[in-house]
């Protein structure tokens, strides 16, 4: 028996305008940027004049992305609410490429944006299986003080009674043909800019860390500590923060050279330094397991994993010769693909965008036992 399970950050799948940009230029699109608006109600008008026009072809692009994945059950990240992924179901999955899902869960978290995680399933998998949820259950509310987690490398701002997830970890307790599966679905602390003298990644790093921790936490005291290795379990979701990387190294004039390069730590050890669960993204070739190009110039641009799905012990026993898809089709022309790695990307496809998403799908194909 298979199931297909993939995770997707589909980038601000939003129902509402954002229209701060007219009084705080960091938040205005460039384009506007172009043209002198002296007039806020004007401003508006062509702020949504111009989200209603992009989002048609970047909706397309999202959709296709997932129908080339083909998931069973697939995790989402950034959805604005249960109203939005019902829209963006009918009206992209299921009427442009025939590919719907008819059970959709979302629970408000954290996120100060409003986005949150989702999950998108079948009523049965590809070979006739019946998909069943028994529970769901969101962690939003864990505070540091809850899990015993609160330490010094939070930082001065930080609060023992804070909470943990910056947006959430969604907990399914599902049956697939009557096997026990549990789903956690995440999207940890996004890496934000420079501060103290740290690069956005190290600065933010203790809140992913403890996040990483959390989510260990919560699957032990499910199932036990020390009993987590024979259960069937994934965590799934973009998870911003990657323990390797592919430095691109060069121009589009003088042309690019890859060098691959582990992260001395990451908030992902958590997860894999004692066997706790296997990121099978590294089942692959350690330049071809990437899913988001990041550039800020030629002077700091790379290729990283931030979009995972680990598995349990078991799971990654029983599917020890199997890998993940990386569907790659809807990046932007930007991004650098490594020899080899080229695709055919959507039609439409811009420069910067419309493009499905900067995140990449991630699929893999589970025996369940």
């Amino acid at each position: 028996m298979s199931l297909r399970l993939a995770t997707f950050n589909v980038e601000n799948l939003m129902t509402r305008f954002d229209f701060t940009g007219f009084r705080n230029q960091l938040r205005q699109d460039r384009v506007i940027q172009l043209f002198e608006v002296r007039n806020e109600g004007v401003y508006q008008q062509l702020e949504q004049a111009r989200v209603i026009a992009a989002t048609d072809d970047t909706r397309q692009m999202t959709a296709l992305a997932i129908a080339d994945a083909d998931a069973d059950i697939l995790c989402l990240q950034e959805i604005d609410n249960m109203a939005a992924l019902q829209a963006f179901e009918y009206g992209y999955l299921f009427r442009m490429v025939g590919n719907g899902y008819r059970q959709k869960y979302l629970v408000e978290g954290n996120d100060s944006r409003g986005i949150d995680v989702a999950v998108l399933m079948r009523e049965e998998t590809r070979d006739g299986r019946k998909i069943e949820l028994r529970d769901i259950k969101s962690h939003a509310m864990l505070t540091y003080r809850d899990l015993d987690l609160f330490d010094e490398t939070l930082g001065q701002n930080a609060h023992i009674d804070d909470k943990i997830f910056k947006r959430d970890c969604l907990e399914l307790d599902l049956l697939i043909g009557g096997v026990p599966f549990t789903l956690y679905v995440v999207h940890f602390k996004s890496m934000g800019s420079p501060r103290d003298g740290l690069d956005g990644r190290q600065a933010t790093m203790p809140v992913r860390r403890a996040e990483a921790r959390a989510v260990r936490r919560i699957i032990e005291n499910r199932f036990g500590a020390g009993q987590t290795a024979t259960k069937n379990f994934a965590i799934c979701g973009d998870m911003n923060d990657y323990q390797e990387r592919v430095d691109v190294i060069g121009t589009r004039r003088t042309g690019y050279r890859f060098e691959h390069k582990n992260e001395a730590e990451s908030a992902l050890d958590v997860f894999s330094h004692d066997g706790f669960a296997e990121n099978v993204m590294r089942r692959r070739d350690e330049m071809d397991r990437w899913t988001l190009y990041h550039a800020r110039g030629p002077q700091e641009q790379w290729l990283c994993q931030l979009d995972y799905i680990w598995l349990s012990p078991a799971l990654a026993s029983v599917n020890a010769g199997r890998q993940p898809e990386i569907i790659r089709h809807g990046q932007p022309f930007r991004t650098v693909f490594p020899p080899g790695q080229e695709v055919e990307r959507y039609p439409r496809t811009g420069w910067d965008r419309p493009k499905a998403s900067d995140h990449c799908p991630v699929v893999m194909t589970l025996d369940l036992k």
